[in-house]
C-alpha cells in the first residue's frame, strides 16, 4: 500500500509518521505528473508547493480552519489531501474536478479563487469575522511573489496592519532571489523572533522601560538603534514597519521546518508573513528547467515533455503577436503593455524586436490601463494586450482615465468568450457588457484571422479608445475570400438572402456558417451578417433587414444582459415604422451568469448557442 493511498479524507495526513513525509511528497509529485500529462492543467506551480501544502495540512484542521490559495492553480495537493484524489480522472472536464478551489466542490475549500492578489483580503475578512463572533479557527493564505505585484495585496496588508487580527500569510516565493549573506542572518534573527518567549520578553522590557521618564528615553534610543540595524539585516523590514511580523526566508521543501514555523506563527495570534522559498516544477526535471512552459500545459508525453497533440501555430494570439512586430516597424510611436503575460498574449515577439517600446507592468491591470492613458495623452499609441477576464479588473481605469478623456488606447483583448477548461473565473463572457456602454469606446470582433489583421491596422489609425476582442485557440480560416474594407459602424453582409437574418459576432461565425448551411439544406436562403462593430449598430443595414426578414438570429459568446443581441433589439425598437410584433428574435447568447469548465463545443451545446441548438429553435417556430 502506497503512502498516498492512506489519504482518503481531510486530516488523514496527521496519522502519518514523520519518516513518511518525504515519500508522500514524492508520490504526490508522481501522481500530479501522471494525471496532468493525461488531462492537462497547471503543473509547475503545483509541483513547487507540495511540501508547503502538506505542512499547512499538518498544522490546520479541516474544514474548521480556513486556507485560501491566491489565484488557486496551486491547490491540487490540497485537493488530494482532502480526499479528491480519485476525481483527478476528470480534472478540468465538463462536470468534473475544477482546476481551482471551489466551495461547492468541498467544504475544505473556503473561498473561490481564480484571479491574483485577492487572498490576503479574503483571509483578513475571515479573520475579522472570526474575532467578531468569538471563533477559534486558524486562518491562513498562500500568495505567490508574482501576485504581490498586484496593488490589491498591498491594500490588504495596509489594512491588516491596522486591525492586527491573527492571520498567517505564506509568501510562496519561487522566483525572487535573496542575498545569501543577508539570508543567513535573517534566518537566525527570525528563528528567535518567531518564538513566543522572545515576543513576551520584548513586550516586558518595553513596558518596564516606558514606565519611567528616563526609561522612555532609553527605550527610544534602543528602538532607534534596533530599527537602524534591522534596516540592514532584516529583509522583511517593509512588512515590519507596517506592524506585520516577517519570518524567513525558509526552505519551502523542508516539511519539519515549515511545520515548526507555521505552528509557532499560529500561536502568536497576530498578522505574520512567512517567506517560503520554493522551486517551481520541483521533482520533474523538465518542469524545473522550463517552469513557464509547464505552468499551464495541455496533455503531454512524460518522457519528452512534448504535447500529445500538435500545438496550434496559427492562433489568434500568434497572428496578433506577429502583426504587432510589423506595426512596430511602421509606427515608431507604438508601444505595447502587458500585465505579466507577454508570452500568453503574444507580445514576446514585440518585446524582442523593440525592447525599449515594450512594458511588462506585472500583475497590475489597473496600472497598465492608466499607464497607457498617460502615454496616449503624451502622443504615443499604446497597445494594451490583456485577457478578457483580467481586463475587467481595470474597469474604472478604462472608463475614467481612457474613455472620458477620449484617449487613443488600443485594447487587444485575448481569451474573449468561452475559454474552456479554466472555468468560471476565466471565461471572457462579460466584455461586451462592460465595454459597450462606455463613452467614446469602439468594440470590434474579427470573424477570422485576416480580419484580425485588418482590425489592428484600423484600430491604430482610429482616433479614440478602441477594443479588439478575439478568442483563445485556432484562428479561423473561414471566409478569407470575403474581405470587405472596414468602415466605421458598418457590418459586413457575407450572404444576402431573405426571411431569416443571422448576425454573427466575431468567432461565432463558426456556428453561424454551420447554421447557414443547415438552413440552406432546408431550402431557405438566409442572410448572413458579420457584425464587426459590436457596440455601434449598423442602422442602415438594420432598416434594410426589416423590410424582408421576419426572424433575426444573433450569435455571441457573451451574457445576454448588455450583449449584442440586446443592443440590436433595443436599436430596432427605436426605428419608426417597424412593427416589432412581426419580428422574431432568436437570442443566441449566454443566459446564465457563470459558466463552468468544459470543452468549447460542450459549453456551447450546454448553453444552447451552438448551430444545432439554434437550428432547433428555428424549427420550433
Amino acid at each position: 500500500m502506497s503512502i498516498l493511498d492512506k489519504i482518503s479524507k481531510p486530516n488523514d495526513i496527521k496519522e502519518l509518521h514523520k519518516r513518511e513525509y518525504d515519500d508522500l511528497a514524492r508520490e504526490i509529485r508522481g501522481f500530479l505528473v501522471d494525471k496532468i500529462s493525461e488531462k492537462g492543467g497547471h503543473l509547475a506551480s503545483n509541483l513547487g508547493s507540495v511540501e508547503l501544502t502538506m505542512a499547512l495540512h499538518l498544522c490546520m484542521d479541516f474544514p474548521k480552519d480556513k486556507l485560501i490559495f491566491d489565484v488557486g492553480h496551486q491547490a491540487y495537493t490540497h485537493k488530494i489531501l482532502t480526499g479528491r484524489k480519485d476525481e483527478f480522472e476528470h480534472l478540468r472536464e465538463f462536470g468534473g474536478l475544477s482546476g481551482f478551489p471551489k466551495t461547492n466542490e468541498s467544504d475544505t475549500d473556503s473561498f473561490n479563487t481564480g484571479h491574483s492578489s485577492t487572498s490576503i483580503s479574503a483571509a483578513m475578512g475571515y479573520a475579522v469575522a472570526r474575532d467578531m463572533r468569538g471563533g477559534s479557527e486558524k486562518v491562513a493564505c498562500v500568495i505567490g511573489d508574482g501576485s504581490l505585484t498586484g496593488g490589491m495585496a498591498y491594500e490588504a496588508i495596509n489594512c491588516l496592519s491596522q486591525h492586527r487580527t491573527g492571520c498567517v500569510i505564506i509568501l510562496n516565493d519561487n522566483e525572487m532571489s535573496i542575498d545569501k549573506n543577508v539570508g543567513g542572518l535573517s534566518k537566525y534573527l527570525n528563528s528567535i523572533r518567531i518564538g513566543t518567549a522572545y515576543n513576551e520578553l520584548k513586550e516586558g522590557v518595553e513596558n518596564s522601560l516606558l514606565s519611567t521618564k528616563m526609561g522612555t528615553k532609553v527605550a527610544k534610543t534602543i528602538k532607534h538603534s534596533k530599527d537602524t540595524l534591522k534596516q540592514f539585516l532584516v529583509p522583511g523590514m517593509f512588512f515590519e514597519e507596517l506592524g506585520i511580523t516577517y519570518v524567513g526566508p525558509i526552505d519551502g521543501h523542508n516539511v519539519d521546518a515549515l511545520v515548526s514555523t507555521i505552528k509557532s506563527a499560529f500561536k502568536l495570534n497576530k498578522p505574520i508573513i512567512i517567506h517560503v522559498k520554493t522551486k517551481k516544477g520541483k521533482g520533474y526535471a523538465l518542469a524545473e528547467k522550463h517552469p513557464d512552459y509547464f505552468h499551464g500545459v495541455a496533455p503531454f508525453d512524460k518522457e519528452t515533455g512534448k504535447l500529445k497533440t500538435k500545438k496550434e501555430t496559427s492562433t489568434y494570439t500568434d497572428m496578433f503577436g506577429r502583426h504587432m512586430v510589423e506595426l512596430g516597424a511602421k509606427y515608431d510611436n507604438i508601444v505595447t503593455i502587458s500585465a505579466a503575460m507577454s508570452i500568453g498574449t503574444g507580445l514576446n515577439r514585440f518585446s524582442e524586436a523593440y525592447p525599449d517600446r515594450f512594458f511588462d507592468v506585472g500583475i497590475a491591470e489597473q496600472h497598465a490601463v492608466t499607464f497607457a492613458a498617460g502615454m496616449a495623452a503624451a502622443g504615443l499609441i499604446p497597445v494594451v494586450a490583456i485577457y478578457s477576464s483580467f481586463l475587467q479588473r481595470a474597469y474604472d481605469q478604462i472608463l475614467h482615465d481612457v474613455c472620458l478623456q477620449n484617449l487613443h488606447v488600443v485594447f487587444c483583448i485575448d481569451r474573449t468568450g468561452l475559454v474552456g477548461q479554466d472555468g468560471e473565473t476565466h471565461q471572457g463572457i462579460y466584455d461586451v457588457s462592460y465595454l459597450s456602454h462606455l463613452p467614446n469606446m469602439t468594440v470590434l470582433a474579427p470573424k477570422n484571422r485576416v480580419e484580425l489583421i485588418r482590425m489592428m491596422d484600423y484600430a491604430v489609425e482610429l482616433d479614440g479608445p478602441v477594443a479588439i476582442k478575439y478568442p483563445r485557440g485556432s484562428a479561423s480560416k473561414e471566409l478569407i475570400d470575403v474581405d470587405t474594407p472596414i468602415k466605421y459602424g458598418k457590418s459586413e453582409v457575407i450572404y444576402k438572402g431573405s426571411d431569416i437574418a443571422i448576425y454573427s459576432c466575431g468567432h461565432m461565425m463558426e456556428e453561424a456558417l454551420k447554421l447557414y448551411n443547415m438552413l440552406l439544406n432546408d431550402g431557405k436562403k438566409p442572410t448572413l451578417i458579420n457584425t464587426r462593430f459590436i457596440n455601434v449598430i449598423d442602422q442602415e443595414l438594420l432598416v434594410d433587414i426589416t423590410k424582408n426578414h421576419s426572424t433575426i438570429v444573433t450569435l455571441e459568446e457573451n451574457v445576454s444582459v448588455g450583449g449584442f443581441g440586446q443592443m440590436l433589439m433595443a436599436s430596432l425598437n427605436n426605428i419608426t415604422d417597424v412593427n416589432m410584433g412581426n419580428i422574431t428574435h432568436i437570442d443566441g447568447s449566454i443566459k446564465t451568469g457563470k459558466v463552468e469548465q468544459g470543452s468549447i463545443n460542450e459549453l456551447r451545446n450546454m448553453l444552447g448557442i451552438d448551430a444545432k441548438s439554434v437550428y432547433d429553435k428555428l424549427v420550433e417556430i
